[in-house]
């Protein structure tokens, strides 16, 4: 198979027809991920609940998709790709219309955090491993990536703008609402896609690791919400986490010694530049994630801006994020994807430190704009070449795994940042906890910056018979 994109996704028409589903999929749920915060005062109130509330409300969406994403990726060998990604819009559109009816935050958390979270995970694996097989050249992939990781950071970093506009103009009810809208269109465009590879219903399914990594995920998330509660119970909760994955993998090594099917192949770790692919994905997301629930939060609970002011606030994010992640395909013919990793974990960290000393100093609103406009560009430039890295690892026969890994890991990094940095915000709104938030989440960068900087070095990446690129890592395709 050449470097072009397959039947189906050839020509702009076409490519265009298979690619605006999938980039409308993330879209909408990475917006759904970030345009809570900016309703965080008007759920309060509407609900009788508290500040604490929501941020719980949302990590348990975030958090059911991580834990969930591996049997998704997983289940798409099984029951197809495109069937899951309509089963998983069906589901998610369930949940968006029970959660705008919802009376209370129980209903909210099942629609918005079960619900959602659950067709999150069915409908997401599908839409990275379809793109994997349908765009084989690195630069068509690069491009394909780019489009999807664009409507997805923009979808996290415009979810407070175009979730404070909906919520000013009509009511915080009416953003569920627009999600289902757009979940409708997504289904009526997906019918143009062709799955590529058949369906195998005869395959097993490890339905006890599937068990087993997701409790484990749930109790780690949980056990760092836990912490400003009770400490013991958080201790207690993260080594129980720590046990029941550890547990998870001496399970699926097993059932791999014994010739028998597992959830996740081990095969998967043994990959050095994919390992250390997958921690900057991790990396990004928790930062991605965190920066928008602090600075959501902070600017309404502490500065008393309204919904559609938070939102404006962050048009600075989304327009880095938009800018930098479109041109993708440009930067990734003219740089190696370890060198555009790199350099947005810096100007990420960079644009932290900005918004920390802006706000410090200046306490008017145009005071978060520099420092967001950086993160937004930080963040927007390593998305793509970071899940183009993993993805491109592997071959075809272990995309439904790597996929579900991918995104169990980048959506576990998006629960993890919601619920460290919103456990040290909530701790004391008044007492510094901003600029702890902030400071943590920079730490955390730059963990993510040494993992980048461990990937195999390269100077301009190898061009492929078409063209195009392969990163390091990357199966040479016959």
């Amino acid at each position: 198979m050449t470097g072009t994109a397959a039947p189906g996704a050839k020509g702009g028409a076409g490519a265009r027809r298979v690619l605006a589903p999938l980039a409308l999929a993330q879209f909408i749920c990475s917006f759904a991920g970030s345009n809570m915060n900016v309703m965080i005062n008007d759920i309060s109130k509407d609900l009788d609940t508290t500040v604490q509330g929501v941020q719980v409300a949302i990590t348990i969406f975030l958090l059911v998709m991580a834990a969930l994403m591996i049997p998704g990726g997983k289940l798409t060998d099984k029951w197809g790709r495109k069937r899951c990604l309509l089963a998983g819009l069906v589901i998610y559109g369930v949940g968006a219309l029970l959660s705008a009816v919802a009376p209370g935050l129980g209903v909210l958390i099942l629609g918005n955090s079960i619900l959602q979270g659950v067709g999150t995970a069915l409908l997401i694996p599908p839409v990275y491993i379809l793109t994997t097989l349908l765009f084989t050249g690195t630069a068509s992939r690069a491009r394909a990536f780019g489009a999807i990781m664009a409507l997805g950071g923009v979808g996290a970093a415009a979810g407070p703008l175009i979730g404070g506009l909906i919520t000013s103009a009509i009511s915080w009810r009416a953003a569920f609402v627009f999600q289902a809208l757009v979940i409708v269109v997504i289904a009526l465009l997906s019918r143009k896609i062709e799955d590529p590879l058949p369906p195998d219903p005869a395959q097993p399914f490890d339905t006890v690791g599937a068990v087993l990594s997701a409790a484990g995920l749930v109790l780690l998330v949980t056990g760092i919400l836990a912490v400003d509660d009770n400490g013991w119970l958080a201790l207690g909760l993260l080594l129980a986490g720590a046990l029941v994955l550890v547990g998870f993998f001496a399970w699926v090594r097993g059932r791999e010694r014994a010739g028998r099917e597992a959830l996740l192949s081990t095969d998967l770790f043994r990959n050095r530049t994919s390992n250390l692919g997958l921690v900057t994905q991790n990396t990004q997301w928790l930062m991605l994630m965190g920066v928008s629930f602090t600075v959501a939060a902070y600017l309404q609970v502490v500065r008393g801006y309204d919904a559609i002011e938070t939102g404006v606030i962050f048009t600075a994010a989304t327009l880095g994020i938009l800018a930098s992640s479109l041109a993708a395909e440009k930067l990734a013919r003219r740089r190696a994807q370890r060198t555009l990793i790199m350099a947005g974990f810096v100007t990420t960290i960079a644009g932290i430190a900005v918004l920390l000393a802006l706000v410090a100093w200046k306490p008017g609103a145009w005071a978060f704009a520099p420092g967001l406009l950086l993160i937004g560009l930080g963040l927007g430039l390593m998305l793509t070449p970071s899940v183009n890295v993993v993805q491109s690892c592997f071959p075809e026969t272990q995309q439904g795994e790597i996929s579900g890994l991918s995104r169990s890991i980048s959506n576990l990094g998006s629960s993890l940042g919601t619920a460290i940095a919103g456990t040290i915000l909530v701790s004391g709104l008044s007492k510094g906890a901003y600029a702890a938030a902030m400071a943590a989440l920079a730490v955390v960068g730059l963990g993510g910056l040494t993992a980048a900087a461990l990937l195999p070095r390269a100077g301009r990446p190898p061009a492929t018979e078409d063209g195009m690129t392969t990163p390091p890592g990357a199966p040479q395709r016959q």
